[in-house]
């Protein structure tokens, strides 16, 4: 009796949960830092009008 099919197949399994543990994390992280400039740039929109209006009200 050989186990060579339930060693390869445990060794595939340990594989792609090593990948998935490396790549999760960089793909939270760049979506996290997407939405973080996302919210810079409609922060920095939201800010200009006003300061270009207090800019004329002098």
């Amino acid at each position: 009796m050989s186990y060579l099919p339930y060693v390869i197949g445990a060794y595939a399994v340990f594989v792609l949960v090593l990948a998935w543990d490396f790549i999760a994390p960089r793909l939270q992280l760049r979506r996290q830092l997407r939405a973080a400039r996302a919210l810079a740039r409609r922060q920095q929109a939201a800010r200009s009008p006003r300061d270009a209006n207090a800019e004329l009200a002098r």
